[in-house]
């Protein structure tokens, strides 16, 4: 029995969920709602939206991110709340911006392309899309606390929706290297839902562009895609027998999906495939459903000798297309077929002519659709190069290692926000890793490497978006807090400290951290506060490690007996030369 159909009361709070169980669960009702009748589909999505704010209480960054694809996901595959993805959509973007998300951002702008179609701003999907494309194209190294798993299965996820957005432009041959490229991460990984998925989308690719080549002329090359998308028919049949969406498991996919059931009759067109294709055209949902059921449709039964009937089907799916913006290539697709078995009242000479005229006119339309890829792949190198300048510079500002801001960018960050009073208080903390060195003779310095990532990405996360997280040098960060009183500073580093000794041991090696904090005082350099927090983190190192030192103010502040200043002792303690840092030059 699933959680559909127990007692609500019998079921645990969301809050007693797991963090895999909450992304899995929306991840599930995505599928249904694409199959799910108007009232279903709006109940659903609130539900997703509860599983959201659920991940956002407690503020895991990676899941947090892919809820929010999820909430976006129902929307635009939904015409009923699809002004509701906007202020989403922002939320996604500026969120995997923040965290460095950089697959599920690309995803951000794929789905504000889907969004966009919806609203019939072509262009403007366009660039959507050769933004997520010049995203991925950039060198991608897994995200370690992903799971190698879950990262093929988001990236996967992300190409197949830039592959919906290429799709719908009429852009197929892009389209179909997109596809490809996220059949790899399938391979991989994915189970029978994300396979199924898939393969239903490429189908539907293919069917896609063997219509318009169609429209051109190129039967052959036409019936080489529907053969295609025939055999992918059939082979879908296994995987979406184990899928998430909701299916009669006497049925075949051809009959319960309407994609799946078209593509068989447009490769070979006949009478066995009418009643599948009437009694799928009863329960169809989107537009591009709508036309490609209605031109396999008609062909059978043009097949079949019953013209009439096959223009009526034709008619009724022109008239309900009337006002429908997202599916621009297909939408004319059907016309096209409209015309052909309905013909003028003027003859056999007038059908020629205007024959004659369409082809001229699918002539200059073709030419339209190879500017479209030409302007995608300018796009696309535009916004590469433009990303690659800006890699370029922070380069300049980061770690390779971790990504973390490095020593310089430190310098100037501090620097700016010493020297604004709406920074303070200003806490200034150093963490050193505890058993670090072991985990490098033990193993290599490729797992510590590794584990410096883990460890930065997490320190990272656990902290504010305002505060800056650096890596000074070897196993040491230094952390920036503006506008934090120490105490509050304290007990956000501890949280981080938690998350750190919280790792899984396969990610961590046992590494944890010992943090020293202190404030900084007025008309204190930064090398005397970095000092200051250095002496604190030894404190902590001594006491056993995995702990935080703070040191408020008046305590141990170095003041010699004479009262002036010990310049040879921080907090008490008398300093080493070989940590007391240089200033900055």
């Amino acid at each position: 029995m699933d959680d559909e159909q127990r007692d609500p009361g019998d079921l645990p709070a969301l809050e007693e969920r797991s963090d895999a169980w909450l992304v899995g669960r929306a991840r599930e009702l995505l599928a249904v709602i694409q199959v799910s009748p108007v009232a279903e589909r709006i109940r659903h999505t609130d539900e997703v939206d509860r599983l959201l704010a659920e991940a956002q209480h407690r503020g895991e960054p990676r899941m947090v991110a892919q809820l929010l694809r999820s909430a976006v996901a129902v929307r635009v595959v939904n015409n009923e709340l699809a002004d509701t993805a906007e202020p989403l959509l922002d939320e996604m973007l500026a969120h995997t911006r923040r965290h460095g998300l950089v697959v599920l951002q690309a995803d951000a702008h794929a789905l504000r392309g889907r969004r966009l179609l919806l609203a019939g701003a072509e262009d403007a999907a366009l660039t959507e899309a050769a933004v997520a494309l010049a995203m991925l194209d950039e060198d991608m190294t897994p995200d370690v606390l992903l799971g190698g798993r879950n990262w093929d299965m988001i990236m996967a996820a992300t190409l197949m929706d830039i592959g919906t957005v290429l799709t719908q432009l009429g852009v197929y041959e892009v389209a179909d290297q997109v596809m490809a490229r996220a059949n790899k991460c399938i391979r991989a990984s994915a189970g029978p839902h994300l396979i199924s998925v898939h393969l239903i989308n490429r189908a539907r690719l293919l069917v896609g562009w063997g219509l318009r080549l169609e429209r051109i002329g190129e039967d052959e090359r036409a019936a080489e895609r529907f053969a295609t998308a025939a055999a992918i028919a059939v082979a879908v049949e296994a995987p979406f027998r184990e899928s998430l969406f909701p299916r009669d498991q006497n049925l075949s996919a051809a009959d319960q999906n309407p994609i799946i059931g078209a593509a068989l009759a447009l490769a070979q067109p006949s009478g066995a495939h009418i009643n599948r294709l009437q009694r799928l055209s009863a329960s169809m949902r989107y537009p591009r459903e709508l036309v490609i059921v209605a031109v396999a449709l008609a062909r059978c039964l043009e097949h079949e000798g019953r013209e009439d009937e096959s223009v009526d089907v034709l008619g009724e799916a022109r008239s309900r297309m009337y006002h429908e913006a997202a599916e621009p290539t297909l939408r004319l697709c059907l016309i096209r077929e409209y015309a052909r078995l309905s013909g003028p009242e003027g003859g056999e000479r007038t059908t020629g002519a205007l024959e004659h005229y369409a082809t001229e006119l699918e002539a200059q339309l073709w030419d339209m659709r190879e500017s479209r890829i030409a302007t995608l792949n300018t796009r696309r190198e535009h916004e590469r190069l433009s990303r690659m300048h800006g890699a370029i510079a922070r380069q300049a500002l980061q770690d390779p290692l971790t990504g973390l801001p490095n020593r310089r960018a430190l310098d100037e960050r501090l620097e700016t926000l010493a020297g604004s009073p709406a920074n303070h208080p200003l806490a200034v903390a150093l963490v050193d890793l505890d058993g670090f060195k072991g985990v490098n003779d033990r193993m290599s310095h490729a797992e510590g490497d590794d584990v410096l990532r883990v460890v930065a990405s997490t320190l990272r996360d656990a902290l504010r978006g305002s505060d800056m997280v650096a890596r000074y040098g070897g196993d040491e960060f230094i952390v920036l807090l503006p506008g934090a009183p120490l105490t509050a500073a304290e007990a956000a580093l501890r949280r981080a400290l938690t998350a750190v000794a919280g790792l899984p041991p396969d990610l961590s090696h046992g590494v944890t951290l010992s943090i020293g904090v202190v404030s900084l005082r007025p008309q204190e350099t930064a090398v005397r506060a970095l000092a200051r927090a250095d002496a604190a983190m030894y404190q902590a190192k001594r006491g056993g490690g995995n702990d935080i030192v703070a040191i408020h103010a008046g305590e141990g502040d170095g003041t010699a007996e004479d009262g002036k200043p010990d310049t040879d002792r921080v907090d008490g303690e008398r300093l080493d030369p070989a940590w007391v840092l240089p200033e900055t030059t």
